[in-house]
């Protein structure tokens, strides 16, 4: 095998016994298809990919990629074609798929942009094509980690993308109008776990190091992630996940959200608390029936808002499942779960 490329084998092992009414799934995203099925693009090899007919019952679809992009593979040491967290959404008439490349507690990460016209894959316009890298972030020199991407395009038609992982928190960067590829400005720090902004050096100093098992974790204490940044009403709603995913019975992630009328912000809490400077307003977590809920998309499907995220259950020993519940808001325009 080329040293620059890896296999995506859509029959390689999953996880045991998929379960199509509950299946395991780790930070989905979901959009509805010209076919009106319903397509879910989560972390795997190649980016897993799901469909159903009513949000109930799943099928195992293709993965993107049969190969590891080149390009990440070649910038992102130790990424052979696992890849993380996507986000989907159509623009311009077609569907556009960013995706993570990187590996566990490091920042030298990538997010990637594909391209299809459709997301049936029976139909003969059925094609990824990879445009290539979107961001990267480098160890020892960026305080903040290029993955989690999310898209989101303001009234005027201009794309920005939201991403982000521990270091300084949650970013936002303007993208071209004319490829939603290139970055036009520098990332801003729109969302912290920590009250205060994390500075290079601060991230550069071994003392403010963890150890989890044998891996040297470099993110430091600020546990904010996975953004995803809804429009409903007048207002932006900025969804980010505190504390810890992928940890089984020891997860403890938690869904907050702030709202702003501006895409570039400040989001502010229910308490009047900006999220770059900490804030955030409860929405999902630990609770009778999960040790954590979080990583999530907001969708609308037909009038009715929809939170989407996995969620670690407790009577599954922690497997990540997927959650999905309508959403509502107040007079107010806060969100009323149910």
């Amino acid at each position: 095998m080329s040293q620059n490329k890896a296999v995506a084998d859509d029959n390689a092992p999953r996880r045991p016994q998929f379960d199509a009414t509950h299946p395991d799934v780790h930070d989905p995203v979901m959009a509805k298809g010209e076919d009106g099925r319903y397509y879910i693009f989560a972390t795997g090899m190649g980016v897993g990919v799901m469909s159903s007919d009513d949000m109930k019952e799943w099928k195992i679809e293709p993965s993107v990629f049969k190969e590891a992009p080149a390009w990440a593979v070649d910038t992102v040491k130790g990424y052979h074609g696992h890849t993380w967290a996507p986000d989907i959404s159509r623009h311009n008439n077609e569907w556009h798929l960013y995706y993570s490349c990187s590996t566990f507690g490091k920042n030298g990460s990538a997010i990637g942009h594909a391209v299809n016209r459709t997301l049936d894959p029976s139909s003969p316009d059925f094609k990824w094509i990879d445009k290539g890298m979107v961001i990267a972030s480098h160890r020892k020199q960026d305080n903040w980690n290029a993955i989690d991407p999310n898209l989101i395009v303001d009234d005027n038609g201009t794309p920005y993308l939201t991403f982000g992982s521990f270091w300084d928190g949650i970013q936002l960067v303007k993208l071209s109008k004319d490829d939603f590829t290139t970055p036009v400005n520098k990332p801003v720090t729109i969302a912290r776990r920590l009250n205060r902004a994390v500075t290079v050096e601060e991230m550069n100093n071994p003392e403010n190091f963890t150890t989890e098992g044998n891996n040297v974790i470099e993110a430091g204490e600020n546990a904010i992630e996975a953004p995803f940044i809804f429009k409903h009403g007048d207002y932006y709603y900025l969804f980010v996940s505190f504390d810890y995913c992928c940890r089984g019975q020891n997860s403890t992630y938690k869904t907050v959200y702030g709202r702003s009328k501006n895409i570039e912000g400040p989001y502010i809490d229910k308490e009047g608390k900006r999220m770059e400077l900490g804030g955030g307003s409860y929405l999902y977590g630990p609770d009778d029936t999960y040790f954590g809920v979080g990583h999530c998309a907001a969708y609308e499907f037909d009038g009715q808002p929809y939170f989407i995220s996995h969620a670690y259950e407790k009577d599954q020993n922690g497997r990540a499942k997927l959650f999905i519940r309508p959403l509502a808001f107040d007079k107010e325009g806060w969100i009323v779960t149910k």
